[in-house]
C-alpha cells in the first residue's frame, strides 16, 4: 500500500507539468497555479468525506478542539507544502523535481530518532540518507555548465520546502491518528489546507484569465482522485507503523516521478548522472529495509511475547 501511495504521488510530476503546458502558464503565473491547487485539494477532500460518509458510513464530526490543530495541520501538509511544491515543479525538470523532493524523507528518518524511542537511527539507515543525499547532490551536478551547481530558491529551493512542509506534517499526522480516524483527519486537513491555496488563487478568479482543455480537465481530476486516495492511505499507514520505517517507502516517489516524466514529458530523459542518482535512492531504500528488518527478528527473537 506504501509503494501504490508513492506511485500515486510520484504521477503528480508529470500530471503538473502537462497541465501548466495545456493551460500555458508562464513561470510568473503564482496566482493561477494556486488556484489550480486549491481547486485540486478542496476537491479531494470532498471525495474523501463522501467516502467517510457514503462508503464506510463513518460520522463527519470531530470534537471542536480538534479543529484548530486540523487547520494548521492543513495549513503545513497541504497549504504551504503544496505552495512551494506548485512553484518549484514550474521551474524545474519533471526528473529533477521528482528527486528533490525526497529531502523531507531524510528529516522524517533524521527527527523519528529523537522523538520515538523504538524508531532509532541504525546502520541501515544511515547508509540509507547517505545514498540518498547522494543522490539529491548528484541530480544538481550540471557539467556542461560554467558552475556546476544549478540551484535556485524559487526553483530547487521550494521543493526542499515542500519536502520539509510535508515532513512536519507527517509527525502531526501521526500524532493526531491515536485520537482521530486517519481518513476524518485526511478529509478536514485537505478541505481546511485549500482555503489558503484559493485566497492566494483570488486574483485569477477575478481576472478568468485560465482556459482550461479538455485534457486538463481529465488530469485535474485524476490529481484530486491521487490526492484523496494516497493521503488517505498514507495516514493509515502511519497510524499503525512507526514514522521513519514507513516514510522510506516514500523514496519510491523520485523513482516513479522521475521514470514517468522522462515516459510523457517532451524533451526530458535520462542521462547517467539520473540514473545514478536514481540507483543512490533505490539503494537507500533497499538498506534501510534490510536492516530494519533484519532488526526486527533479532528483537521478536529475544522478546517472544
Amino acid at each position: 500500500m506504501a509503494v501504490f501511495a508513492c506511485i500515486l504521488w510520484g504521477s503528480a510530476f508529470p500530471v503538473l507539468k502537462i497541465s501548466y503546458a495545456e493551460l500555458q502558464l508562464t513561470e510568473s503565473d503564482v496566482s493561477a497555479r494556486m488556484l489550480i491547487a486549491g481547486a485540486r485539494f478542496f476537491l479531494a477532500g470532498v471525495m474523501v468525506f463522501a467516502f467517510q460518509g457514503l462508503i464506510l458510513r463513518h460520522q463527519f464530526r470531530v470534537p471542536r478542539s480538534k479543529l484548530l490543530p486540523l487547520f494548521l495541520l492543513g495549513l503545513a501538509q497541504t497549504g504551504l507544502q503544496y505552495y512551494f511544491f506548485y512553484n518549484g515543479v514550474a521551474r524545474v525538470s519533471g526528473i529533477k523535481g521528482a528527486i528533490l523532493n525526497a529531502v523531507g524523507n531524510f528529516f522524517v528518518v533524521i527527527v523519528a530518532h529523537f522523538i520515538y524511542k523504538d524508531d532509532r537511527l541504525n546502520f541501515g539507515k544511515l547508509l540509507g540518507l547517505v545514498a540518498g543525499f547522494g543522490g539529491i547532490i548528484l541530480v544538481n551536478w550540471q557539467p556542461h555548465a560554467a558552475i556546476g551547481w544549478q540551484f535556485t530558491w524559487r526553483g530547487e529551493g521550494f521543493l526542499i520546502f515542500a519536502g520539509l512542509a510535508s515532513a512536519i506534517g507527517t509527525f502531526w499526522a501521526k500524532s493526531m491518528a491515536k485520537t482521530l480516524s486517519p481518513i476524518a483527519i485526511n478529509a478536514y486537513q485537505l478541505t481546511l489546507g485549500s482555503f489558503l491555496l484559493l485566497v492566494l488563487g483570488v486574483p485569477t478568479i477575478l481576472d478568468g484569465s485560465l482556459k482550461p482543455t479538455p485534457l486538463f480537465w481529465v488530469l485535474f481530476i485524476y490529481s484530486a482522485l491521487l490526492s484523496a486516495a494516497a493521503f488517505s492511505i498514507w495516514y493509515m499507514l502511519l497510524k499503525h507503523n512507526k514514522a521513519g520505517e514507513v516514510t522510506f517507502y516514500r523514496f519510491v516517489i523520485p523513482i516513479s516521478g522521475a521514470i514517468l516524466s522522462a515516459l510523457f514529458l517532451p524533451g526530458e530523459q535520462f542521462n547517467p548522472f539520473l540514473l545514478v542518482a536514481l540507483l543512490l535512492v533505490a539503494l537507500g531504500i533497499g538498506a534501510v529495509n534490510r536492516w530494519q528488518r533484519t532488526g526486527g527478528q533479532v528483537n521478536r527473537q529475544e522478546h517472544p511475547s
